[in-house]
């Protein structure tokens, strides 16, 4: 699978880290960036990270920050993306399950590495149920 990565200056380590393990896993990692923990504005990094999966250049993708919230707003204001703040397991098993979220946003702040690892499979792994509110989903984008 294609996915792609976004982060600011404070998820700048757990994206450097998930790369590795998604690489590792045998995806394709596309890095939108930052390169480094200098202070950076996240829509310039998460932005372009979103639009990649709008375009269908990467069918997931994954963005990072301090708490994870300012890059979920920032990626689901691009059309065709449904983005979920996953702090935990259950959440990224749900995001995808019942929302088909596309992207998932990731709080560096908020979880440990091995958390984040999970998180990342279960969202990978979990199909969406589909059901009555896939045609209110579609209509909206």
């Amino acid at each position: 699978m294609k996915i792609a990565i976004g982060t600011d200056h404070a998820g700048f380590g757990l994206k450097e880290i998930l790369k590795t393990y998604l690489t590792e896993h045998g995806h394709r990692v596309t890095d939108f960036g930052t390169d480094s923990e200098a202070a950076v504005d996240y829509p310039d990094f998460i932005g372009p990270a979103a639009e990649s999966v709008a375009k269908g250049e990467c069918e997931l993708g994954i963005v990072l920050g301090g708490s994870g919230n300012g890059e979920a707003i920032v990626a689901n204001k691009v059309k065709g993306i449904r983005c979920g703040v996953c702090w935990n397991v259950e959440s990224a098993r749900l995001t995808k399950e019942h929302n088909n979220a596309n992207v998932i946003a990731l709080g560096a702040r908020m979880v440990s590495e091995d958390l984040a690892k999970q998180i990342v499979d279960v969202w990978l792994t979990a199909t969406f149920q589909g059901g009555r509110h896939q045609a209110r989903i579609d209509k909206i984008e």
